[in-house]
């Protein structure tokens, strides 16, 4: 099912301004506009997602503290 409306452009300043239809609304408040010949395509900008991002960190090869270092054991407390 396509999709499609005619919409009118207007002006605000030096810049031409598409009103975006409800049921276009896009998903992000960002997005890359490129002109292909007549055409101006508009897509919204994609950000990876916090896995995605984490993983094109390298790893930490320095040893980390032990966090239970100097703590009484279960045993040891008295409640």
């Amino acid at each position: 099912m396509k999709l499609e409306k005619t919409v009118r452009l207007s002006h605000s300043g030096s810049n031409q301004v598409l009103h975006i239809p409800h049921r276009f609304e896009l998903s992000s408040d960002e997005v890359v506009v490129r002109k292909e010949g007549d055409r101006l395509v508009v897509e919204p900008v994609k950000r990876p997602s916090l896995l995605a991002f984490l993983s094109t960190l390298s790893d930490i090869n320095e040893e980390l503290p032990n966090p239970d270092e100097g703590l009484l054991t279960l045993d040891d407390i008295n409640i």
